[in-house]
This record gives structure tokens, sequence and C-alpha cells, in this order.
């Protein structure tokens, strides 16, 4: 363990190379430093094995430690001219970039995003310059928007599809332009695929989840209120610790007790990002299908095993019991990227810096460990490390640009994954058909699965997929060229082919997960009459299993009411095998206010003849729908798994099912929200809440979502805005969007782990003083840490944004003035430390935190008690 110190001089490359440690047997080389590559935070090898760089220098770019939105970032190529294994030319491609995050090396030219632009940049000459630059998108995140939360990730995938990260549509590549297909944004810095065209992502403290299913399921179904196995937690948060090997206090949240050990090193990730599959051939085989995570702020690269259980479960595990795949003694060893390269090593992109948290979210604590260390400069630094092992012997340089179609196909079969995504990207973007008949050969004959399904992919990038070769790939010996199979046979189905058909269903059966999950999501692509009996069958057979569930409910927008009739329809069909599936369409069903069967799950709940499971199983799903249908309370049950309208799924469904149609008349509730109103007062369910069980619980939930005559149903009037209230309101909105809408989400709900809803919010719409407090110092509570703003955005900006949530979803929150929100501060200026969620909710339930504006009166109404 490195000693406690407050010298952290910035060190030369070479220097820097000693205090590295990795595990016995490897050893790390350095491959590119200062000046020939300069604030690196993304790297990608191109075809003929060219390191293509993105660099950021407006990042935290002085003592301020404030974000230049000068165009000063570019994308730069690194070359080993004499083959050495260092990089020794270095040529810009593009710069004059603002702030850029992501970028694509595609086939003479390169996606850039830099937010809110999708640019495309072509090399029309062969001088690795760009020569010219075309808008795509202007809608690729906010251009406003923090470095830490905003687009980013172009991550070309197995099934030819661009994906993003933290972001709500990712690109289909097709004839020169770029398609987009809409997603629920995930995610927070960075994405990879492993061996299968799985996607893997992580965020903040979480340091993996995988996409098990493709998102596109999850899109088509919006009365779904969970969806399991998109972002599915590879690693949760009790199975993983880290080992710096150095004192990590500057962290965000080093003050906070159980951070750090005794001798002051992390005992959890500070900021996770860039997740990334080795697929190489050059390192020990161990290290095949691994997850690797940077966690800059701890210096280290932390390594995950991820293991299948032998039935098609993934999860992942620490590789070591005490110890790190790669850590640092120095504190500015900031590792932002990872990649696989053409050698079939690893390499690590080093920021080299002393900041890497973005100023906008530091605490105070971890501002004041910056200062009192001199961690704000030097800046404009940068490494490229490579991980290299004594069985590692050097692999030839590649030449993939000048390959013919055959050659590509070949390399489809190379044992290092980087030959075959480039190969699969390379075929597909030059559109060559010529490559066809080697592609469905080599799918007839390959042994290795690895080679197999980039093959099948490529002809469908091709759109030349093959009736044959699919039929015959539904029964190969590995799972995911099954389940592959199953996904490619999808047009078929879409048209109800007899033979697609029988033979996909029949998959019911399989043995494996991945393939069961992968039949229940593709299904739903079956004509509407066609697919609810095999869906249902599907529910009934694995309704344990929540992925499952999840994917078999995309499939069935507008018949889930007939799915849970045929599940509940007598007591041996409902088993308890089949709650979740119950539960979950329940929830479909409450949230399309589907009043008839409602009305029905109510009647059923309430029967002490029903099984208390299924009463339960009802209530709760009947909770979760009605509190996330269109102009709903915020959830103050039982939150949604990242999914639903939690996610920030749209809250509508299928025509004729909307609030307010026939006797399912919505009327107002809590905090201007919108309840189900009933004909009559529902005195069994509200007799059956007054308990002290499980199933009282739910009850009670449920009898607050709805109204029925005579209910007291609180009326609040909105006070009509001033003409200056009505400039802070609109500028609210445009420093929400920017700042906040990332995290809080679109429709306020919030996301799970990350940020809490601020819907119905009682902390939001308690004295305006309160919620200042809050935004200028953050606050930390078991959803985690709302970042302080008050550095960064001035009384004003902080009354603005607070007023527009403050009236927005539902909320009826009085304006907030600038003189609140300068008292606020005035009564917390020795604050060091954001505030604790114990500590707002005494001041709330005190009803202090500074007095209201005069003649407005306290905030009018309450929300939920979600806080």
């Amino acid at each position: 363990m490195a000693k406690d110190t407050t010298e952290s001089p910035a060190l030369s490359p070479e220097a820097e190379l000693k205090t590295l440690v990795t595990p016995p047997g490897y050893r790390v080389e350095l491959v590119a430093a200062e000046p020939l590559v300069v604030d690196p935070i993304g790297m990608e090898f191109d075809a003929d094995g060219r390191l293509w760089v993105l660099e950021m220098p407006g990042f935290a770019i002085d003592e301020t430690m404030r974000d230049s939105r000068d165009p000063i970032g570019r994308i730069v190529v690194l070359e080993d001219i004499n083959d050495d294994g260092k990089m020794d030319k270095r040529t810009v491609f593009i710069e004059g970039l603002i702030l850029p995050r992501a970028f694509k090396v595609l086939d003479k030219a390169v996606l850039i995003g830099e937010a809110p632009n999708l640019w495309l940049a072509k090399d029309t000459n062969g001088d690795l310059k760009s020569d010219t630059k075309e808008l795509v998108r202007n809608d690729y995140g906010n251009a406003q928007g923090n470095i830490e939360h905003n687009a980013n990730s172009l991550r070309w995938a197995m099934d030819n599809m661009i994906y993003t990260s933290e972001h709500t549509y990712h690109l289909r590549p097709k004839n020169g332009k770029f398609e987009t297909v809409p997603t629920l944004s995930r995610g927070q810095w960075g994405a990879t695929q492993d061996d299968a065209g799985r996607i893997f992502r992580n965020t903040n403290t979480a340091p993996l989840f995988a996409d098990l299913l493709a998102p596109k399921y999850y899109t088509r179904n919006t009365n779904v209120t969970r969806t399991r196995g998109l972002y599915e937690d590879m690693l949760p948060e009790e199975k993983t610790t880290i080992w710096p090997i150095r004192p990590t206090r500057g962290l965000n949240r080093g003050y906070r007790e159980g951070v750090l050990r005794p001798d002051g090193s992390a005992t959890y990730y500070g900021g996770v990002h860039s997740p990334w599959i080795f697929r190489g051939d050059r390192l020990p085989k161990a290290l095949q299908g691994n997850a690797f995570v940077c966690d800059s702020p701890t210096n280290i690269v932390h390594r995950i095993i991820l293991t299948d259980d032998g039935t098609g479960r993934i999860m992942g595990r620490d590789a070591y019991l005490k110890g790190e795949f790669l850590a640092s003694t120095d504190v500015r060893f900031r590792p932002v990227d990872l990649a696989t390269g053409p050698d079939g090593t690893l390499y690590v992109a080093d920021m080299y810096r002393g900041v890497v948290q973005d100023v906008a979210y530091q605490t105070e604590f971890l501002s004041d460990h910056i200062k009192l260390n001199k961690l704000q400069l030097p800046v404009h630094l940068g490494r490229i490390f490579r991980i290299v092992h004594t069985t590692t012997q050097r692999a030839p340089k590649p030449s993939l640009s000048k390959e013919t179609p055959e050659g590509l196909v070949k390399a489809l079969t190379h044992p290092n994954g980087w030959y075959r995504d480039t190969a699969q990207q390379l075929l597909v973007e030059r559109a060559d058909k010529s490559a066809v008949p080697a592609l469905k050969q080599l799918v007839a004959t390959a042994t290795d699965y690895r080679a197999k399904l980039p093959a099948l992919w490529t002809l469908n990038g091709l759109e030349s997929d093959d009736a044959d070769l699919l039929l015959k790939a539904l029964s190969d010996v590995h799972p995911d060229v099954r389940a592959a199979a199953i996904r490619l046979s999808e047009p078929w189905l879409a048209k109800n082919d007899t033979a697609f058909t029988a033979a996909v269903i029949k998959k019911t059966t399989d043995l494996n997960w991945i393939v069961r999950r992968q039949l229940a999501a593709s299904l739903g692509e079956l004509p509407i009459d066609a697919r609810v009996a095999p869906l249902t069958a599907i529910l009934q057979k694995y309704g344990t299993d929540p992925v499952t569930v999840d994917a078999a409910l995309t499939g069935l927008a507008g018949k889930e009411s007939e799915v849970l009739s045929t599940l509940m329809q007598n007591a041996t069909l409902a088993t308890v095998s089949k709650k979740d599936a119950i539960e979950q369409l329940a929830g479909a069903v409450s949230k399309v206010r589907d009043f008839p069967t409602i009305q029905k799950m109510i009647d059923a709940s309430v029967d002490a003849k029903q099984t208390m499971w299924l009463r339960t199983a009802l209530l709760k799903g009947m909770s979760t729908g009605l509190a996330s249908a269109p102009g709903a309370a915020a959830a103050a049950g039982p939150a949604s798994q990242r999914g639903g309208a939690a996610a920030g799924l749209p809250a509508r469904g299928p025509a004729g099912a909307a609030a307010g149609a026939g006797r399912g008349a919505a009327g107002r509730g809590r905090g201007g929200a919108v309840n189900l109103a009933l004909e009559a007062e529902p005195t069994a369910l509200i007799k059956l809440g007054e308990g002290k069980t499980e199933l009282a619980a739910a009850a009670k939930l449920v009898a607050s979502r709805l109204n029925w005559p005579g209910k007291p149903v609180p009326v609040v009037d909105l006070a009509k805005l001033t003409p200056e209230e009505e400039k802070r309101y609109a500028l609210g909105q445009k420093i929400y969007l920017a700042i906040c809408e990332n995290c809080h989400q679109p429709d306020g709900r919030g996301k799970d782990k990350v940020a809490k809803p601020l819907a119905g919010s009682r902390f939001l719409l308690s004295n305006p003083g309160i919620p200042a407090r809050i935004v200028a110092y953050g606050m930390e509570g078991a959803t985690g840490l709302m970042p302080p703003q008050g550095a960064t955005l001035s009384d004003e900006q902080i009354a603005s944004v607070l007023t527009w949530v403050r009236r927005q979803w539902g909320n009826n929150g009085t304006p907030v003035d600038p003189a609140d929100v300068k008292e606020a501060r005035g009564l917390s200026s020795n604050r060091k430390q954001p505030w604790k969620e114990d500590e707002i909710a005494r001041l709330v339930n005190g009803a202090r935190g500074g007095a209201p504006p005069a003649g407005r009166g306290a905030a009018a109404g309450r929300g939920p008690a979600a806080q």
C-alpha cells in the first residue's frame, strides 16, 4: 500500500510505468504518450491496425476545473511506422470539436458524437485527414448537458446495430445512411459486446449490466411496467469489492463512513465506466470472455469473470479475492477506455490528470481535496498502455482494408474477436454480395460458434438470410447460435410461415434459458392472433423466470387482459409458479386503465377463497400499473427494476384504453395525480387494507390510487404565474433538460438506483427552502448521491429549475423566488458535505427550511411520500 501523502506531482510516462501493478506473469508496456497523444478518452483500431484516439482537452481545462466549450476537441490517428510496438506518428484526422464524447471508425469515414450533433467525417483521398463533414443528426444528446450524463458510445455490434449509452436511440447503418431505432436509455459511459453479441454497459458505482435480449423488444409494448432482461445486473453491489493499492480519499463520497478502509483505500467503485469484454487471443485463455471495467477515481482496472451456470444463466464474480488486474500508486493514473488490439492484447487509455470528476458534480469534500493536493494541473497529458503476458508473442500487423471478400470471410474464423468484428463490419458496410456463397459455406461447416454467429449476422447485414441455414441453425449444438437463429427467423414469423413457426415454437422445450428467453421475445413478432397461445404457454411453463415473463409481455400489447384471464381461470392453472407472470400482467392491464378487468382483479383480490399469493400478486400488479399510467402519481410502492415508466417508457396504451374512457374515468388524486375512478366505494378493498399483512399493505396502496363518489379529493388551484415567474419557468425547463433530465428522466420518475422521483416528491413540494438546499448542497441517501449544483448554478437558475419541476408531472408546488434560494444558502453556508436524506426528512417533518416568499404561502399540497 502506497503512503498517504498530499504530494502528487505529475510523473513522466516512464516513471508512471513503474507505479503500475499487475498479477504475476503480466506486465504493462507503454505504447504512446504526450505529445503524441493528449487527453485521450476513447480509442479504436482501424482495419490496418492504426490506433484512432478521441481527445478531449476541454475537460477541466484549468485551475477552476471548468469545462471549456471552445472548439478544441479532436480525433487523431497514431501509427507504428517501424513496427516496434510503439506509436511513432500522429495525424490529426479532425479538430474543432466541442467536448466530443464518442466516435466509430468506419470504412473511409468516422462517425462522431459531439452533442447534440452526430457527424459523418470522410477521408476522400486516403491521407487520414477529414475532407468532408456531414451532419447525420442534431439530437444526439444535449448541447448543454453535463459530460457525465449525456449521449455517448457508438459501438457497432454483431447484429449490425450501432449501440449508444445514456441515449434514446441506436443507429442502423444502411446504404451509407443511418436509420434511428428507438430504445430505452441505459448505461452511463461506454458499451461493449461478448462473443454472442450481447451488449454490456455500467453506471456510476454499478460495475456491469448486460442486455440479455435486444432493446427493440422493450419498446414495442408501452404497457409493460418492468424490463427484466434489458440492462440485467451481472454483479450486484453486495457481491463485489475493489482493492486499490493507494489511499483513495479523493472520492466524491470520501467523507462517508464505510467508503474507505482504515488504510484509506476505497472498498467500492468511485465512478465505474467503460466496460470491455476481452476477446483477444494473445493473453492467457482464462481472460477470454472476461469483463474489465475502468474505475479511474480509484486508479484501477477491475476484472470480472463471467460464467454460465450450464443452463444459460450468466453472472459475474470478482476475479481476485483481494486484488486488481491493474492498479497504480499514482493518483493521476486515470484509465478511461479499454480496447482489444489486432495483436490480441488489451490496451488501456490513461487520461493522466488529477481531476476526473466533473466540477458540476463535485462535493465540497472532493473539491477541497483536489485543491489541497493541487491536482487541478497539469492537464493535456495522456498515455496509452498495452497489457501483455510472459506467453504473449507479437502478432503481424493487419491489412484488412485491402482484403478480398473471401479473405474477410476467412477472418470471421480468427481466434481474435477484433478480426471477426472488423471483417464483419467491412463486409456489411461495403454491401458486396459476392461474399454470400462463402458466408453460407462458413455457416454450414463451422464448428466454432464464434465463427458461425458473425457469418449468420453478416448474411443478415447483406440482406441475404438463408431459410434453410436458419432452420438448421435452430438445432445447433450451441445455445447462442440457436437463439440467434430464432431472432433471425422473425421476418418469417411475421408472415406466420408454417415451417418457421412450427420449428421456432418447438424450441419451447429447449433446455437453455438463453434460447427460451429469445423465444419469448421473438414469438411477439407473430401476427397478433397467432402469438397469444404460444406466449401464454411460455408464461405457464416458465413464469418463475422474470426475464422470460417480461420478454413475453412485450409481445402481448392489447392482449394482456386475455392472457391474464387464462392464467387465472382455475386453481390448476393458477399455481404459485405463475405469480410473477400474473403480477406483471395485472400491472400492464392497470397501466392502460382496463376498467372491467381491474374490477375483476379487485373482486378476486378481496375473495378469501382465492389463494393468498394470487390475491397479493394481483394487488401488487395493480398498484404498479396504476402508478405508471398516464398522469398517475409517482410510485410510492415497489419500484420496477430498471424499466417500465420509471425508465422512461412512454406512458400510453392501445387506442380506447386511455384514462378517462368509459366507466374508468379519471379523477384528480393526491398531488394533482390522475386516479382511476370507480362507480362505487370499494368497501371490501378498504377493509382489506386495514390489516398489517403484506396483502393488507398492497390493498391499501391500490385503494390510494383509486377514486370513487364521496372520496375526499384535494383540489389545488395553482396560482397563475407572474410575468417574471413565467420567464423563470421557461428558463427552468432549459436547465432541467441540460443537467437534470438524464438522471431524473423526462417523466420525472428518476432512474432506478441513480435518482429519486420528482413526480410527487414531498421533498420537492415542501417549503421552497428545502429543495433549494438539496440543489445547492446535494443530498445523499439510499438512491445515491444527488450532486451539489450550488457552485455552478446561480440563485436565479436554481429558483428557475425548481419553479419548473414543482409544476410538472402532476406536481402542484408554488414557484420559487431567488430570495428563497439565497436564504437557504445562508442558513447552510457552513455545510461541507451533501445533506443526508434523513436530515432533509427531519426538516420537512419539522416544517423548517426558510420562510416562504411573501404572499405566496408554503408549497401548496404535498405529494405521496416518494421523496
